[in-house]
């Protein structure tokens, strides 16, 4: 929660998807190297606060974030994520830069109602922690920055490692930016019930973008990625989920930021596409106002619609109609169809020697009629959510 220029280069969503999964997890819907691409690629989904920047920064940041979350169904609490984490830049001389960050999540409960059996070997539902970090380092020369990074990610049944490379091209006028990032990530499942043991999966993503400043008050950015898999992609927790061996995901996000003067006030529009060889398609668009207000203080509502297809391969209830062995299967909601919204609002406040804090409050709210051009997946039970987001950062 840094101080930022109004119209800065548009920043990624919030690191915390509407519904948290460990992003290397057998059933985990996106890319497994979360730590790394928040660092390094700026993907859909991941913070990254330094992505942008077209020369080292003059200061050091230190931000310390605490998460809140739980979600439910109609009757039943399902998921409980507490999750502290704790970022860091400084200026290492004034063309290098050293940046990283750490965080634990710790999760609780169970799977959703009507499609499985509740999640875990012994099938009294989920208890997990994960522990993972970061770091990158960024060289600045003239008109161009080269950064590495490498990430881990740990948990009991999960051990994810990851190394990127990244390079941008800055325009004479500084008015472009070109951006090209390549990530690699190793990773091996070893679930507690012995599905599987030290089962792999490794992954190449790749990111190509361009940012660009229409205007004194305007700035559009826009990347494309592609990522490529193949391993262990099914969920050992689950009866009978088969998945394919190989993945490939397409996707398309541009982000469009234009301040207005007049109320000092700035609108943030984002939209993403993406392509899952899965058979998913899906689309997510989000608008943010943030508006300065007296005393230092700003808020920022927002408001995100998310909508996605149904896997190739996804098979609505009562489990387990469509399942036929020795073919892909799964049950698993998170490949549903359905659509999506959630409301949020961010109040921050900046005070002397460079602290400054904020809150977030979200809800998620997901229906399966509420998927866009469809009716999405008959008989899915109302999915809910929230999740509060607490920090307090220090720039020196």
């Amino acid at each position: 929660m840094a101080a930022t220029d109004p119209v800065a280069a548009p920043g990624p969503p919030s690191a915390f998807p509407a519904r948290p999964v460990s992003p290397g997890k057998p059933n985990a819907s996106h890319g497994p190297a979360g730590a790394l691409l928040a660092a390094a690629l700026a993907l859909p989904g991941i913070a990254s606060t330094e992505a942008d920047a077209q020369s080292a920064p003059d200061r050091g940041l230190v931000e310390l974030k605490v998460l809140d979350y739980r979600d439910w169904q109609p009757g039943a609490n399902r998921m409980s994520v507490r999750s502290p984490s704790l970022y860091a830049v400084k200026p290492l001389s004034d063309t290098l830069v050293i940046e990283g960050s750490l965080v634990y999540d710790s999760m609780s409960g169970a799977s959703p109602l009507w499609y499985n059996t509740l999640s875990g070997a012994s099938g009294l539902g989920v208890t997990d922690y994960r522990t993972a970090g970061d770091v990158k380092l960024t060289k600045y020369f003239d008109g161009v920055a080269i950064g590495v990074g490498a990430a881990v990610s740990s948990e009991r049944d999960f051990l994810s490692r990851a190394g990127s490379l990244e390079v941008r091209l800055f325009s004479e006028d500084r008015n472009r930016t070109w951006a090209v990032a390549f990530a690699g990530t190793r990773d091996r499942i070893n679930p507690v019930n012995g599905v599987v043991v030290d089962a792999p999966r490794n992954t190449l993503d790749f990111l190509v973008g361009v940012t660009q400043a229409l205007s004194s008050n305007s700035i559009v950015q826009s990347n494309v990625t592609y990522s490529r898999g193949h391993g262990y992609y099914s969920d050992p927790y689950k009866p009978l989920d088969t998945r394919p061996d190989r993945r490939t995901v397409f996707a398309w996000l541009t982000r469009y930021n234009r301040h207005f003067p007049t109320p000092d006030a700035t609108l943030r529009l984002s939209y993403r596409y993406l392509h899952d060889s899965f058979g998913s398609n899906s689309s997510a668009l989000e608008a943010t106002w943030y508006q300065p207000l007296r005393d230092e203080w700003s808020i920022a509502p927002s408001l995100r619609y998310y909508t996605q297809d149904a896997a190739d391969f996804y098979f609505e209830p009562p489990f387990p109609q469509g399942y036929t062995a020795g073919r892909d299967y799964t049950a698993d909601t998170r490949l549903s169809a359905f659509g999506a919204f959630t409301p949020s609002i961010t109040v921050a406040r900046s005070f002397a020697d460079g602290w400054r804090a904020g809150l977030k409050v979200a809800f998620y709210r997901q229906r399966a009629s509420w998927q866009l051009a469809g009716n999405g997946s008959p008989g899915l039970e109302p999915f809910s959510a929230r999740w509060i987001e607490a920090g307090i950062s220090r720039s020196f």
